[in-house]
């Protein structure tokens, strides 16, 4: 099968459109799954009680947002060095669930920070910096949306994902760089897991429903995006009649 056929909008399209349910309900049984080990079977933590069982929507909401960012970033090259078009679509249509991966991230990260430490927020280096990548998704969508040439739109936002992609490891490795309140990885790829085999299956449960709602979403979007900028080509116009 060539893959690059689907780099165009009108090959994709119909690809999207097959893919898009599948994702959907697999998100739908994926989290089914994980809140029932995670609220249901998973023990209680010997330290922190029952409130540790927030990471089972904190940590895959934390992972999917620093993983979207990556692959936009990874899109924006593509929009920039071959200006493929399918690329900036798919772009602005994984943005706004990586804000939201983003902020429900921060809003339980409250909800856990506020009985482990006593507080609702602190300028931790881990929490400051993923409050940057939240202003970093929200402002590609102001500046894409604030600029009517849809190219240049794609450009200046590739351009400003590219800048702020350094966030990335930021926030992945303050807890190594810097002594911070946050806890340390529970999984790594170097390192045997820190928590219970149910737990971990259940957080990989939850990662796994975020990442298929993402793909998801982004189909859905992606569709309607490419319905909008391609409307004055004979196959859209076939398309819609």
């Amino acid at each position: 099968m060539n893959l690059f056929r689907y780099a165009a909008p009108q090959t994709f399209y119909p690809l999207a459109q097959r893919l898009q349910p599948f994702f959907a309900v697999a998100a739908v049984l994926l989290a089914a799954a994980g809140l029932y080990v995670g609220f249901g079977l998973a023990p209680t933590d010997f330290q922190q009680g029952e409130v540790y069982r927030i990471i089972f929507i904190h940590v895959p909401a934390a992972w999917m947002a620093m993983f979207i960012y990556l692959v936009m970033a990874g899109y924006s090259v593509l929009t920039l060095v071959w200006r493929s078009r399918l690329s900036a679509m798919m772009t602005r249509a994984l943005a706004p669930t990586g804000a939201l991966m983003a902020a429900i991230a921060l809003f339980t990260g409250s909800i856990w920070g506020k009985p482990t430490w006593g507080a609702w927020w602190v300028w931790d280096a881990r929490l400051t910096s993923t409050l940057v990548l939240l202003f970093l998704y929200l402002g590609y969508l102001a500046l894409v949306s604030a600029i009517e040439d849809t190219q240049r739109a794609d450009r200046a936002g590739a351009l400003l994902l590219l800048v702020g992609v350094v966030n990335v490891p930021i926030i992945y490795f303050s807890v190594r760089w810097w002594n911070t309140l946050h806890q340390g990885a529970s999984v790594s790829l170097t390192t045997a897991p820190k928590m219970a085999q149910t737990m971990l299956t259940g957080m990989l449960l939850m990662s796994l429903a975020a990442w298929m709602y993402s793909i998801a979403t982004a189909l859905h979007r992606v569709r309607t995006l490419i319905l909008d900028r391609e409307r004055h080509t004979r196959w859209v116009r076939q398309l819609t009649r």
